[in-house]
């Protein structure tokens, strides 16, 4: 079920609301937990299983954890619970790549491949995980105490605003949430306000960049002429911010309208002047969630040069692999990888002595060439395409061959995009709320046509959504 599907937006959420606010105070978590697990089967009966499996054993293990004084059991029962998940994970999303493999290693070598039923990816497994290991792990650095009311961790770990593609959110920031948590009109609205922000990202900016995207990367290499190519890579770069923030602001709003904060996940990551500050405003629940508890873990930066870059390489190989089971995520993690060890070594240095404008470009080429591989489906077709882009003698291209694969609304949707990733609206904002400040009439007079906007963005959203078969969400595969 799709946060930007009318069977979520028109029954599925105004439903769970009216169910969580009639409930009483000790039913609410039980009623939200319901709800949860209902979304994750409407597409996937079979897999709440995998995901109850996941409570119970996380369950069992925190509180192992927590009631073990001796430390080296203590860190025994840890190592079970990463193992548990970690295998759970590798079972349903790296079989199929790594028998993949086995058996082209094993033509090299004269054997006949075995053929395996293909094992299907279960939804937001890779994110559900990684809070669950967060968890086991907080109990064991004693961040928190083990959860006793096992309901409760169920819910944490299935939580559907978050659950299908984040943001990951870590066991010690909620956990007092869980427990009990503030519920007010404010909240609420923001929240409301939040998710049509994020709906409208979605459906009015990622979608339309993202079926000229897929055109683009459709076409065989023969057909792959210079400037399409350089259309396909830069809507596709748009397109994943926008879709990705936009889920993530939905979820941040629907963890609002349930009386939730989840921290931003977001923070206008192609202002960025170095890979090194683009890492701290893009996916930040992931690379902070890799920063804690792998990269520290593994000695941070108190170690030796060769250790850190080592470090680095872990982080990214992992950062890679986590997005999908194939070589050319391997190969998106290794390249920003790579450019991080080189700013760690000095060249950081470098870019500080560089204009803004420089260093703005230099990341920009890094990501946009980073997103290519990410993008293709083989490594071979990644090379073709950076080919296509450098390829002078394909660079003609026809009016019409253009309108084909361009539409008015993809261009509208590029502007409005290229546009608002900067941050201009918060600053538009600062500026209105600063020029009315201590003037009540001001500031209710402000509010106007923000509902304005919000309706507009809603309506325009919701037509979106119902004359469109077109709707993807990126990261649900991860």
């Amino acid at each position: 079920m799709l946060f930007s599907s009318p069977v979520f937006l028109f029954a599925f959420l105004p439903l769970v609301l009216v169910l969580y606010y009639c409930s009483p105070l000790w039913l609410k978590n039980i009623t939200l937990l319901l709800s949860s697990l209902l979304f994750y089967a409407w597409g996937e009966v079979f897999y709440v299983a995998i995901m109850v499996v996941s409570i119970a054993s996380n369950y069992v293990f925190g509180r192992l954890i927590h009631i073990t004084f001796t430390p080296t059991l203590k860190r025994l029962w840890l190592i079970a619970g990463v193992m548990v998940n970690v295998l759970l994970l590798m079972a349903f999303k790296y079989a199929n790549f790594i028998a993949d493999n086995a058996n082209i290693v094993i033509s090299w070598l004269g054997g006949e491949a075995v053929l395996l039923e293909p094992v299907h990816l279960p939804l937001g497994i890779s994110f559900f995980t990684f809070q669950a290991l967060s968890y086991i792990v907080d109990v064991y650095r004693k961040q928190v105490p083990s959860q006793r009311n096992i309901f409760n961790l169920a819910l944490y770990i299935s939580l559907f605003p978050q659950l299908i593609a984040g943001p990951i959110v870590r066991y010690h920031d909620v956990s007092a949430q869980i427990d009990g948590r503030v519920h007010s009109i404010d909240k609420f609205s923001s929240g409301v306000r939040r998710f049509i922000y994020g709906l409208a990202k979605k459906m009015l900016v990622a979608n339309p960049l993202g079926e000229v995207a897929d055109i683009v990367f459709a076409l065989p290499p023969g057909e792959l002429a210079m400037p399409l190519a350089w259309i396909g890579i830069l809507t596709y770069t748009l397109q994943i911010y926008f879709d990705f923030s936009g889920y993530s602001d939905m979820a941040i709003g629907l963890g609002r309208m349930f009386g939730f904060r989840f921290l931003e996940n977001f923070n206008y990551p192609y202002v960025s002047r170095s890979v090194r500050e683009f890492w701290r405003r893009w996916h930040i629940s992931l690379s902070t969630w890799f920063r804690d508890y792998v990269y520290i873990a593994l000695g941070g930066n108190r170690l030796s040069s060769s250790r850190v870059y080592a470090n680095l390489l872990v982080v990214f190989v992992l950062t890679g692999f986590w997005h999908g089971a194939s070589w050319n995520f391997l190969v998106w993690g290794l390249f920003h990888g790579t450019f991080l060890m080189l700013e760690h070594a000095g060249f950081s240095r470098v870019l500080e002595k560089m204009p803004d404008a420089a260093r703005h470009l230099y990341l920009l080429a890094i990501v946009i060439v980073g997103w290519i591989f990410f993008r293709v489906d083989s490594l071979p077709q990644a090379v073709a395409f950076i080919g296509a882009m450098g390829d002078i003698s394909s660079a003609g291209i026809t009016p019409y061959r253009l309108a084909q694969v361009v539409s008015s609304e993809a261009i509208l949707a590029f502007t409005v995009g290229a546009l608002l990733s900067f941050p201009v609206f918060p600053w538009l904002t600062q500026r209105l709320h600063a020029s009315v400040e201590g003037n009540p009439a001001s500031i209710m007079f402000l509010r106007i046509p923000q509902f304005m906007m919000l309706g507009g963005l809603l309506f325009l959203a919701v037509l979106k959504m119902a004359s469109s078969t077109y709707n993807p969400f990126i990261y649900f595969r991860f």
